[in-house]
Formats: C-alpha cells, structure tokens, sequence
C-alpha cells in the first residue's frame, strides 16, 4: 500500500526502509533537511522535499505518518497535513506524544473529515531488524485499512489496535514508565555486584542471568553489549535524560491514586543524575553537620580544582 512518511530521524528512516525493504508497499519518504531524502531515496523510497509533495504523491485515501519529535513541531505538522489532505485521508502520530495532546489533535483532524491514528512505536535503532512493537489508537477503520503498515513494521504478533484516540500513546507512555523501573533495578543490582568483595565479571554476569533466569531481558542483552565494549563504563558519563514519558507516568499515577513507587523513584534518580553537585545534598550535609556533628567535606576551591 502506498504510504508518506515525513520525518527521517533515527526511527523514521528505519522505518521507511523496513516497509521498503518487505516489497509490499510504496513509500513516499520527506524530511526538512534533503540529505535524509536522499539516503531514502537511495534505499527504494520515493522522494518528498516538501509536505505539498508528499501530498501529490500519494493515492487516495492517503496515509500520512509524522515521525518528529513529540511537542509543537509534531503540531505544526499535523497542521499541515490537514491543511493539503482530503477528506476520507488518514493522519498518524507516531512519535513520544502525550495521550492528551493525541486526543485534542484527533479532534481537530476528525472535524476536517480526516481519520486519525496515535502509533506508540517501541524498538529503537533495533527496530529495522527485530521490528517495531506498535501500540495504535484511534479510528478502528483507519487501522484496519492502514494495518498491512502495522502488519511489516512489527514483529509477529507485535502490534495492536487498543481503543479511541490516546489509547495508542497511553500504552506508548505507561510502558516507557515500566521501562524506567526497569532499568533502574538493573543499575542499581550491578553497582551493588561492582562495590562487593568479589571481582565480577559483569558482561559474564548480564550473559548468566539470560540463561533461563527470571531476571532475563533484552535490556539485558544491551548491557552486556556496553560492558563487553568497555567493562567499567569509563567512557560514559552518568547523566541521564529522559524524554517526558515517565514524568507523564508519574502524573497520571497521581491522578489515578496509584502507589508507582518504582517509577517515580527511578524517574527521580534521572533527574539527580544531572546535578553535578546538586544543592539539596549540600542542605543535607550541612543539617547533619549542625545536629549531629559529623564531618562535612569541604567543597574544593578553584585554585584546588
């Protein structure tokens, strides 16, 4: 089926590649900058310098796919897109978008007659071999319709229609919340390995614990990756971002009156990770100095430095 992917990032030209690469569809590949349409181009898609483009290109009903970051420019694209579609065409979203903006978007893109999909995609740079696990909401008929994408995109059963709009991004967002947890509870078991009286092989230790544990994983698999290529970590820095699926966790957490301890701990732990010489632990020294006497460590002068 035909297909307009508008948004060559990491997933997105992966993504386009995947859907190439099967022989099943058509895929009218755009990105702002042309050198992302250029290195589609070279792989089998068609080319889109512009949205208009993307637009004329494709058959009726059209499937549009943003795949930009979630925020205003995912807006201004949707925009866009109902601004040159035609009625019956189809808009999905299918970045890191907040469920709530998904369904105030729905309700502008069905008020022009268009249908609308949320796609919460999950498989990162790994996502061209193994697939994409793709979370949809939205109209039930433009998933059926549009589902052969879904259907080459995911692994074998790795995809769903989970209800109206938001339904998709929802999942998208409790799982990434999930993850959080997750990968904390790695990190902080191999800190306790790394500081114990045994000299661990850590890399040996990820491959161990993949053999029929109950601990086993593919973020697993990926830590062994990074300690096979350097065991202690020397070349990464602990500064932890985090792209606001988490926080929107916590929130609805709060709302629902549900304990996401876990969560709302790891998602802490990456916004502390940031802080070089966070000020609350200063604040803390310093009242353990004042009321109990113990030793405060002098901060380093610049001259020291």
């Amino acid at each position: 089926m035909d297909i307009g992917i508008w948004g060559l990032g990491r997933m997105g030209f992966n993504m386009a590649r995947r859907l190439v690469d099967s022989g099943e569809h058509r895929v009218v590949a755009g990105n702002r900058s042309p050198g992302k349409v250029d290195d589609a181009v070279e792989q089998g898609a068609e080319s889109a310098y512009s949205v208009e483009e993307m637009v004329e290109k494709l058959n009726p009903p059209r499937v549009l796919w943003s795949m930009l970051p979630a925020g205003d420019v995912t807006d201004e694209m949707i925009d866009r897109f109902v601004e040159l579609a035609d009625e019956g065409d189809i808009i999905i979203d299918g970045a890191n978008s907040y469920y709530k903006d998904s369904i105030r978007r729905a309700e502008k893109v069905r008020s022009e007659g268009l249908k609308w999909l949320d796609a919460g995609v999950s498989g990162g740079i790994w996502g061209y071999e193994v697939g994409y696990c793709t979370m949809v909401g939205g109209d039930a008929e433009a998933f059926e319709y549009a589902e052969p994408v879904f259907k080459t995109l995911a692994p074998p059963d790795g995809y769903a229609y989970l209800g109206d709009a938001g339904a998709g991004h929802f999942a998208k967002m409790v799982h990434n919340g999930v993850e959080y947890g997750m990968m904390q509870a790695y990190a902080e078991g191999f800190e306790i390995l790394k500081k114990s009286r045994y000299d661990y092989d850590l890399r040996a230790i990820c491959s161990l614990w993949n053999r029929g544990s109950v601990v086993r994983s593919w973020l697993l698999e990926l830590a062994e990756r990074a300690f096979e290529k350097d065991a202690d970590l020397h070349h990464i820095q602990g500064y932890v971002e985090d792209s606001g699926e988490g926080r929107w966790t916590v929130m609805e957490a709060i709302d629902e009156d549900v304990a996401a301890n876990v969560i709302t701990a790891s998602l802490f732990t990456r916004i502390a990770s940031r802080q070089e010489d966070a000020f609350s632990l200063k604040v803390l020294a310093a009242l353990r100095g004042q009321f109990g006497g113990h030793a405060i460590k002098e901060a380093a002068t610049e001259s020291e430095k």
